[in-house]
């Protein structure tokens, strides 16, 4: 009998150090995704972390008029330094400590970067569903996102850019083109001088200059998006894309 207590009090012992060890506290850089609210001023926010991937974390009280962490703090994009506590059984985590790692001085105040900056969120909740750590796509988006603050003209293709680059680290990255077109067919694909646009962004870097119309920008945009649902059955409407059309003109 002293030997089933014993025994008892053994595995009781050990599935509590197991516990303990599940949710212990981690520092990582986080990049800001969506929000939801959360009953009457608690959010609970999805988070691209550097050492766990895509994350859920409840954040109480943060939209109060008293809250101690500010709301602004969960903007899209916006670029994090974390002390978070992660258990993988569970679907939401909370947050111990956050600090904003990077202030953005145009995204924010710029219409034109912000529509950018919604339509890029969305886009990367649909897409980034992994739960585990990715160090090179993590390293990608956090200094793209640097990157695009900081830039002060020729941003107008940055969007397009970046989905063409993220195709890379996605492992869906195009050859060419016309790669894109045949596997889309889509109608533009015995277009020379549309090829070649798309190829040039294949190839150049955030902010080369290429002056384009509206109307090949958002054909353009229209050939990434079909490009990335051929891969992506997740890949819902997307509600950014007009206003993104609108406000780039």
């Amino acid at each position: 009998m002293k030997q089933d207590v014993e025994g008892v009090i053994i595995r009781a012992w050990k599935n509590k150090s197991k516990n303990r060890v599940k949710t212990m506290l981690y520092k990582t850089r986080g990049i800001v995704i969506s929000y939801i609210k959360y009953k009457e001023s608690s959010i609970i926010v999805r988070i691209f972390t550097e050492n766990f991937g895509m994350q859920s974390y409840i954040v109480n009280s943060v939209r109060s008029s008293a809250a101690k962490t500010k709301i602004g703090l969960f903007q899209p994009l916006t670029l994090l330094d974390l002390v978070l506590y992660n258990n993988r059984k569970k679907e939401i985590n909370r947050i111990s400590e956050i600090k904003c790692s990077f202030t953005f001085q145009t995204i924010p105040y710029n219409i034109r970067k912000s529509s950018i900056a919604m339509f890029l969120t969305e886009l990367l909740y649909q897409v980034l569903k992994e739960e585990e750590e990715n160090e090179q796509l993590f390293e990608f988006v956090h200094g793209s996102i640097m990157l695009f603050d900081e830039i002060e003209e020729d941003y107008e293709n940055f969007h397009l850019q970046f989905l063409l680059s993220l195709s890379r680290f996605l492992g869906i990255r195009p050859e060419s083109a016309n790669v894109m077109m045949e596997e889309v067919g889509h109608q533009k694909k015995f277009d020379r001088i549309f090829s070649d646009q798309v190829n040039f962004m294949l190839q150049s870097k955030y902010g080369q200059a290429q002056k384009l119309s509206k109307a090949i920008r958002n054909e353009i945009l229209t050939l990434i998006l079909d490009y990335y649902r051929f891969h992506y059955d997740s890949i819902r409407e997307l509600r950014s894309v007009q206003v993104l059309k609108e406000v780039l003109g």
